[in-house]
C-alpha cells in the first residue's frame, strides 16, 4: 500500500510545475475571447477580468451567484457598470465563461500530467493525485463549479456536465487500460470512477472537516491510493447478499 513517502506526486512539485490561479483563468479567458476588439491592452483586460473572477467567487461564497446582481459585482470588484460591460453581456455569459475555460484549464493540465506516465496504476495514482492538488490549489474555483453549475442554461448546463464528466472518463478509461492489461481486476471501470470522483469532491467541498483534523492534501491524497489501488488489484468475484 503506498505511503505518503511513495506518492507519484507531492502537492508543492505539481503547483510548481502547474500554477494554477486567476491571473492565469484571466490570461486564458482574454485569449479564448479576444472580447471582439473591443479591449486591445492584454495587461489592463487581464487584471480587469481577475477582478472580475475574485469578485464573483467572494460573492459566490457569501450569497450565491444567483442572487449576485451585476451592480453588487460592480460594487465588489470596484469597477463600474459601462465597466463590466466590456467584457461580457450578462450574468448568463460571465458564468459560461468562468465555468467552460476552468474547466478546460482542468482537463488540459491532466492530459499534459498523462504523458508522463505509462503503466495504469502510475496513471491512475497521479490522476488522483493531481485532482485532489487541482482543488487544493483553487479551492474556490471547484466549489463554484460544484455550487453554480444549477445558474447554467440548459444548454451551457449539458456542456458542463460533459466537461465536468471528462474527469471521470479519464479515471475509467485509465481503469479500463489496467484491466486490460492485466493490472487491475474491475467488472464496471465507469461505476468505480464515479466514486473515486465522489471522494476527491468531498476534499474541496468538506474543507472545514479535514482544517478541523489537521489532514493535509497528501495525508488525504495516501488515504485515498490506499482504498482505491489496493481495492482495484484485489481478485474478486463481487458482492453476493448472505441468507
Amino acid at each position: 500500500m503506498p505511503a505518503l513517502a511513495e506518492l507519484p506526486l507531492r502537492f508543492r512539485d505539481f503547483s510548481a510545475e502547474y500554477p494554477l490561479s486567476t491571473a492565469r483563468l484571466a490570461r486564458q479567458i482574454y485569449h479564448d475571447r479576444l472580447f471582439q476588439g473591443r479591449i486591445k491592452k492584454e495587461e489592463k483586460a487581464v487584471a480587469n477580468l481577475e477582478r472580475i473572477i475574485r469578485a464573483v467567487l467572494r460573492l459566490s461564497q457569501k450569497q450565491g451567484f444567483a442572487a449576485m446582481s451585476l451592480r453588487d459585482l460592480s460594487r465588489e470588484a470596484e469597477m463600474s457598470m459601462g465597466g463590466l460591460y466590456a467584457y461580457f453581456d450578462s450574468k448568463e455569459e460571465l458564468l459560461r465563461m468562468i465555468f467552460e475555460r476552468g474547466q478546460r484549464t482542468v482537463l488540459e493540465i491532466f492530459d499534459e500530467l498523462m504523458i508522463s506516465f505509462s503503466e495504469a496504476g502510475a496513471k491512475l495514482q497521479a490522476a488522483i493525485c493531481a485532482h485532489l492538488y487541482l482543488s487544493e490549489a483553487f479551492p474556490k474555483i471547484f466549489y463554484f463549479f460544484f455550487m453554480e453549475a444549477k445558474g447554467l442554461t440548459h444548454e451551457d448546463q449539458r456542456r458542463s456536465i460533459v466537461l465536468e464528466q471528462s474527469t471521470e472518463l479519464i479515471f475509467a478509461s485509465i481503469i479500463e487500460e489496467g484491466v486490460q492489461t492485466g493490472v487491475f481486476h474491475c467488472e464496471n471501470p465507469l461505476m468505480t470512477a464515479a466514486m473515486i470522483k465522489a471522494l476527491l469532491q468531498d476534499w474541496y467541498l468538506k474543507r472545514y472537516k479535514y482544517v478541523r483534523r489537521k489532514i493535509s492534501v497528501e495525508d488525504y491524497a495516501t488515504q485515498v491510493l490506499n482504498l482505491v489501488i489496493p481495492y482495484l488489484k484485489q481478485h474478486r468475484s463481487g458482492y453476493s447478499s448472505i441468507s
